[in-house]
């Protein structure tokens, strides 16, 4: 199974604050550049990176010569934004050591649910990609109380790779993987090296996070299961382990590898089609129906004869053919306004009719499930 990593073309790595910092002693620069170093060679070969990064408030905690991780809200978002600073200078300075380009991208969980913020944010990160820029997304954490209080970078990890559909989630943390026990306690309990991702027997041997971060390895494997509803596999491993990420690439066995139930596609198909209920119709003319059900393509302006309903873009709409039968159902890029000037119109006149250049596709065909 660890095969099916070489191929990986879409990648997230999520690397922890315990990692970062040392354990607290202050941000870790060379491992941050050995890090930096491996992502850039990934990206030479030609694969798509998106960064989660943990650690703001334990840089900002490390900066003021704080010891302790606060237990005041105001003092976590002070940190946070403090913190964000330096860690963002060390990546962008790192990767420009490659001749590559970063970008901050700040989130909340209430982005990734928000069915218009979803594409937004989606939109966005597939545009930095194009253009062979890494992505560096941590958590708003300076105005997200709830992120503070409840939030963990693990699951943002996993809401990232659902979002973007990546192959594979490493998480680098400071332990191996799972093991059967807790390794502080019994030094010889036995590493887990496969597993599939969600199953409850592997969530009693997760233990509790560390001082440093929020998350632990129940987060992890809470993380991996989210991720494998869009088909990614995901692999917790030392990140301190020597070329670990090429290694893991490269079908190595380390740490713990957690393997989807199902293939990519089906898997994100199911879960795009659990998550939302239909808002509106689209009615499509016959050649639109045909290339839907039978070509796996998006769907263009161009083949839309009619609006039913009112939505907002990002919402869940069905798409019916000529003879009144369901044909697709998917998450539209426009809203029902919008979407009513620019029915049967080819997507180059978009711009012309709206006043700004959105997507060429209605339903993007990876939005789109068949029914």
């Amino acid at each position: 199974m660890r095969s099916d990593l070489g191929p990986a073309r879409r990648l997230v790595v999520k690397i922890g604050s315990s990692l970062l910092t040392n354990h607290g002693s202050g941000l870790d620069r060379v491992a941050l550049e050995d890090w930096v170093g491996q992502l850039a060679r990934l990206r030479a070969q030609g694969r798509d990176v998106v960064l989660v990064s943990s650690g703001a408030v334990a840089c900002g905690m490390q900066r003021l010569g704080v010891k302790k991780r606060p237990r005041a809200l105001h003092e976590l978002q002070a940190l946070a934004a403090l913190g964000q600073m330096g860690l963002i200078e060390a990546y962008e300075t790192a990767f420009s050591r490659h001749g590559q380009h970063a970008a901050q991208v700040l989130l909340t969980h209430d982005d990734l649910a928000d069915r218009k913020r979803y594409l937004n944010a989606r939109s966005a990160l597939r545009a930095l990609l194009s253009l062979a820029v890494v992505p560096i997304i941590n958590e708003n954490d300076t105005v997200a109380t709830e992120e503070i209080r409840f939030g963990d970078n693990d699951t943002l990890a996993a809401l990232v790779a659902n979002l973007i559909e990546a192959d594979v989630l490493i998480i680098l943390t400071d332990q191996s993987g799972l093991y059967e026990e807790d390794p502080r306690v019994n030094p010889a309990a036995r590493l887990i090296s496969v597993a599939p991702a969600g199953d409850p027997v592997y969530m009693a041997m997760a233990g509790n996070p560390g001082e440093l971060g929020r998350g632990g390895m129940r987060t992890k494997l809470i993380a991996a299961q989210k991720a494998a509803r869009s088909g990614a596999a995901t692999v917790i491993v030392a990140g301190r382990e020597p070329d670990v990420l090429p290694r893991v690439l490269g079908g190595e066995p380390l740490g713990t590898y957690l393997y989807p139930a199902t293939t990519r596609l089906a898997a994100r198909k199911r879960w795009l089609a659990a998550r939302l209920s239909v808002c509106g119709r689209l009615m499509v003319d016959e050649g639109a129906a045909r290339v839907l059900r039978d070509g796996g393509k998006s769907l263009l302006p161009v083949g839309v004869r009619g609006v039913e309903g009112t939505f907002a873009r990002g919402e869940m709409v069905a798409c019916v053919g000529p003879d009144g039968r369901e044909v697709a159902r998917g998450l539209v890029n426009y809203a029902a306004t919008e979407l009513r000037l620019i029915t049967g119109r080819p997507s180059e006149e978009i711009e012309q009719v709206l006043g700004y250049q959105g997507e060429p596709e209605v339903i993007h065909r990876d939005n789109l499930v068949i029914v």
